[in-house]
């Protein structure tokens, strides 16, 4: 399986804008530019969409590793910051939050670690990833 995305980008790096799209089009002519990298812009940048792109891929990853195990999650959150210093990425941090029916708490750490090494984004970014991750018992209404 292959999967594309375009980026189209006119002017200089400081003062330029480009626009991103993929090939599925959920993301189609989204802006980026310095100010939204580097600033406090208010269009998308590459980071972002890696932060996106690790939050998802790890959240399915551990749903595969509690199922191979057993369990089945009602509800995984992941939320993924990136961290961009000096013009490179240096990190991804995961705050996971899991809602695991029949799972004991003190043993949900593991199946979230293994699910870290082996999430195809993990190991493609080759930066140090970090994890927080607990189990609930319930999500926040306000959360979707």
């Amino acid at each position: 399986m292959k999967r594309t995305a375009t980026a189209n980008w006119k002017g200089t790096g400081k003062e330029g804008m480009g626009k991103l799209q993929t090939q599925s089009g959920v993301i189609k002519n989204k802006k980026y530019d310095f100010r939204s990298r580097f600033d406090d812009g208010s269009y998308t940048n590459p980071e972002e969409l890696i932060a996106a792109a690790h939050a998802g891929c790890y959240s399915m990853k551990l749903s595969f590793v509690l199922g191979a195990a057993g369990f089945t999650p009602s509800r995984i959150e992941t939320t993924c910051t990136v961290t961009l210093e000096n013009g490179v990425i240096t990190g991804s941090h995961l705050d996971v939050k899991a809602k695991v029916p029949k799972l004991r708490a003190k043993n949900f750490p593991q199946y979230a670690e293994e699910a870290k090494e082996n999430c195809p984004v993990s190991k493609a970014l080759g930066i140090p990833v970090t994890i927080e991750a607990q189990q609930v018992k319930s999500f926040k209404a306000a959360s979707a």
